[in-house]
């Protein structure tokens, strides 16, 4: 083969005469890849540089070289002075208590109504038994109005209203019997009444008449049977005043020491302390109008009614928070400025009149 083939003619290399030009191929490439050595990444260096701590320039890095380094810290940048603690905010100041409802409404409302209730109490009973009557319908009116408007249940109230009315008037005139025999012709008078209408709801509605014939107009009647008595109007007025002290009594204990809640779940603002004072109070009562005003009484027994009054009306107001809370109200009506309505007063009321009835009948008869 001519030697020309393999490029230069020899001994132009700088290995000598006898050496010719380097073999191309791969084996040369690797030797030089041996000898060649990666260049190291130099990081950005800011205008002027880094100097170390003799005054030269330094390429320095952006961040720590390791992940356990500190970085320097700028010396242009000042470390921010720590914030001042906030002084602590002031207390709230403590918020007075309410009495929730309009205090001089309330009291000029409630003289009103004493003032016609005893009026008509010794000056002529049976104009008595008609405010009865009046107050009974009107709260049957609220009662079943309620109802229909938060339950859609349609309790009949003509047959109520009537049936009612007439129920008072009986107690008074044939007394525990007469009264008896108008409530269950009152509540035959709901379930005829109602088969007037679609059998849609009837059960519901006729289960509600009967509820309401035996809550608002039987338990009053209790008070129309007080007046039948010699001194029938001080024992009224003796049921009156007790119930009527108790529910004072317990607001004004409560209100001014009521710590612990005596129901939250049916009605919060009662507590156990007012719940005392309403026991305080009326048993003081009690025994005051049974030693002057009921003829043959004694105050022991006084006490005894007293304390029996204070349970009885709780239990009724009780009774009455726990019908509105499951209508999602807070008054029956809106009759009676700082009351609400008449069912309203007469939650305590109603429960309290069959056992005054009952412990008078007991410790001085009916007559």
């Amino acid at each position: 083969m001519n030697d020309s083939s393999w490029g230069p003619a020899a001994g132009t290399g700088r290995g000598g005469p006898d050496q010719g030009p380097a073999p191309a191929g791969p084996a040369h490439d690797r030797h030089q890849a041996a000898q060649t050595r990666p260049m190291p990444i130099v990081p950005d260096v800011p205008p002027g540089g880094f100097q170390d701590g003799h005054g030269r320039g330094a390429a320095h890095p952006s961040g720590p070289l390791f992940r356990d380094d500190t970085p320097h810290e700028h010396p242009q940048e000042p470390m921010p002075s720590p914030t001042p603690p906030s002084p602590p905010a002031p207390p709230a100041p403590r918020q007075k208590k309410s009495a929730g409802r309009d205090l001089g409404a309330a009291i000029g409302v409630g003289v009103g109504l004493g003032a016609v209730i005893v009026a008509s109490l010794f000056i002529w009973k049976p104009a008595f038994v008609g405010v009865i009557a009046v107050a009974v319908v009107v709260g049957l009116w609220e009662l079943t109005s309620r109802l229909q408007e938060r339950k859609a249940i349609k309790a009949p109230l003509v047959p109520l209203a009537v049936g009612g009315a007439a129920m008072v008037v009986a107690g008074y005139v044939r007394g525990p019997e007469g009264a008896w025999v108008a409530m269950a012709l009152t509540a035959l008078a709901v379930l005829v009444w109602r088969m007037t209408e679609p059998p849609e709801g009837y059960l519901k509605d006729v289960t509600a008449g009967v509820f309401a014939a035996f809550y608002v107009p039987f338990l009053a009647t209790f008070v129309a049977m007080l007046l039948t008595a010699d001194d029938g109007a001080w024992r009224v007025l003796t049921f009156l005043i007790l119930t009527v002290v108790s529910d004072t009594g317990a607001y004004a204990v409560g209100w001014r020491f009521g710590k612990h809640k005596l129901a939250p779940r049916i009605s919060p603002g009662k507590t156990r302390e007012g719940l005392l004072g309403a026991v305080a109070f009326a048993m003081a009562a009690g025994a005051l109008c049974m030693e002057f005003l009921i003829d043959g009484g004694s105050w022991w027994q006084g006490l005894v009614l007293g304390l029996a009054v204070a349970a009885s009306a709780t239990l009724g107001d009780l009774g009455e928070s726990m019908i509105k809370r499951d209508l999602g109200i807070k008054d029956m009506g809106t009759l009676l400025p700082g009351h609400g309505g008449i069912m309203d007063r007469l939650d305590s009321l109603l429960p309290t009149a069959p056992v005054v009835w009952l412990l008078l009948a007991l410790f001085v008869g009916t007559t």
